[in-house]
């Protein structure tokens, strides 16, 4: 009885720390791994150049992806998750950073909801849902140039602007 009872308590123990993990996507020990280094910035056009339509999907941003940019005070995040790193980071009106084939891509407002660089395109939907942490829902469309499809994911967006 008094095995089976540490047995328990020492699987407990291991569990608990299971979200503990600052590696992007929990996928390796981010402790014994090296920080990330920041994904170099460039334009739509030098960033998805030589890449097919199909292969280009949004990515999480790195803690170094994030300051590399200039951090998220005064903006908004976007997130696939509620928990997650963000995938596009953005002033509405302004300026947009998004992930994409490992390269930041700066992209500049055609309005409050459009973001262009070059070919591609970026608009956002807000959404009348919220997550359970209480995030509000956001849907993201992706076109990349060339595509015959644009590419829509759902998540979560929190912003950080006064006014």
């Amino acid at each position: 009885m008094k095995t089976n009872l540490f047995l328990i308590a020492g699987l407990t123990a291991t569990l608990a720390a299971c979200n503990q993990n600052t590696a992007i996507g929990n996928d390796r020990e981010a402790h014994l791994a090296p920080p990330a280094e920041a994904s170099p910035i460039e334009p739509a056009s030098s960033a998805l150049r030589n890449v097919a339509t199909a292969l280009v999907k949004p990515e999480t941003m790195s803690a170094a992806d994030i300051a590399e940019i200039g951090g998220t005070d005064g903006r908004c995040v976007y997130r696939l998750t509620e928990v997650g790193f963000p995938t596009v980071v953005y002033e509405p009106g302004a300026q947009a950073f998004v992930k994409l084939n490992a390269k930041l891509i700066p992209m500049q407002a055609e309005g409050p909801d459009r973001f262009v660089s070059g070919e591609l395109l970026l608009t956002m939907r807000t959404l009348d849902d919220e997550g359970n942490a209480g995030l509000q829902a956001q849907e993201i469309i992706i076109v990349p140039p060339g595509a015959e499809d644009e590419l829509g994911y759902r998540g979560y967006v929190d912003c950080d602007i006064e006014g």
